[in-house]
């Protein structure tokens, strides 16, 4: 099988495994009857696509199995293995009427084995933003991983990872749009500061608003914000200095310090705040 592509998740189970090489037990990559495998108990994608099935199937009949599929050994059953990385390659070989398929076998425990499967779920080329998040958190917190450990399992920068887990934050309407496809993941980030994401969201399906102008509806979105209700002491405090003055006065405070703000109707007001203000 000349042009083999090299398995990008057996460079993810390295990585996953603590930089520890992911040999394979037999050595280089071998064939298997295809009746010897199985999908293995941990594998977290939702149903296959048959369109694409047959798409493979097609490609399959004409070069072949180009990247093998990662197996381990089926606990209780010699002769017989569990399918950790490659279904879609496995069904649509039968579809192939293909007899064997090329393997490689890692001896995994079921921790192991569950974690390789969702990293090769995650280097899926058709994984949505949404799933893509799902994965992640799950091995953050399933297994640990930090952001850059998990970056290197799957071949992405530890921010594209942080910026992927932060989707999942959104609110339950704006993911549903985002698994769906009606929204892409760079407009997805752009609605994560929106005081409103919902409302915005809708306006940009309706509107077909590219990435560009999404984030400038958020922007002005979060420029027209209100402000924030004055607590319950502030007020109290306006009031109290409003009665003693005789004139209206405002509290805004942020942070450490804020403004104090005092309002006249006319010169005459203005002449009684100077003389209060002025020493002697």
């Amino acid at each position: 099988m000349s042009g083999r592509k090299p398995s990008r998740l057996g460079m993810g189970l390295s990585a996953l495994l603590g930089d520890q090489p992911a040999a394979p037990t037999g050595g280089a990559p071998r064939t298997l009857p295809v009746e010897a495998l199985e999908p293995g108990p941990f594998q977290p994608r939702g149903p296959i696509d048959q369109s694409g099935l047959a798409e493979l199937a097609a490609s399959i009949r004409e070069h072949g199995v180009l990247q093998p599929i990662l197996v381990r050994p089926k606990p209780g059953a010699p002769g017989s293995y569990q399918i950790i990385g490659g279904e879609r390659r496995w069904r649509a070989s039968q579809l192939a009427q293909k007899h064997e398929v090329p393997v490689v076998v890692h001896e995994l425990d079921d921790r192991a084995a569950m974690a390789a499967s969702l990293v090769e779920n995650l280097q899926r080329e058709d994984l949505n933003a949404l799933e893509e998040a799902q994965g992640y958190r799950r091995l953050t917190d399933e297994y640990g991983l930090t952001q850059e450990h998990l970056g290197r399992a799957v071949g992405k920068s530890r921010s594209h990872v942080a910026n992927t887990l932060r989707l999942l934050g959104l609110p339950d309407k704006v993911r549903e749009m985002l698994g769906r496809g009606s929204l892409s993941a760079g407009h997805a980030r752009a609605l994560l500061t929106s005081p409103d994401p919902v409302k915005l969201a809708e306006q940009v399906v309706t509107r077909g608003l590219n990435v560009r102008q999404t984030e400038a509806l958020a922007a002005s979105a979060e420029r027209q914000r209100p402000a924030k209700a004055e607590d319950a002491d502030t007020r109290a405090l306006e009031r109290d200095l409003t009665a003693k003055l005789g004139l209206k006065v405002t509290v805004r405070h942020g942070g450490r310090g804020g403004q104090i703000t005092i309002g006249y109707k006319d010169l005459d007001q203005l002449d009684a705040v100077i003389r209060l203000l002025t020493p002697g």
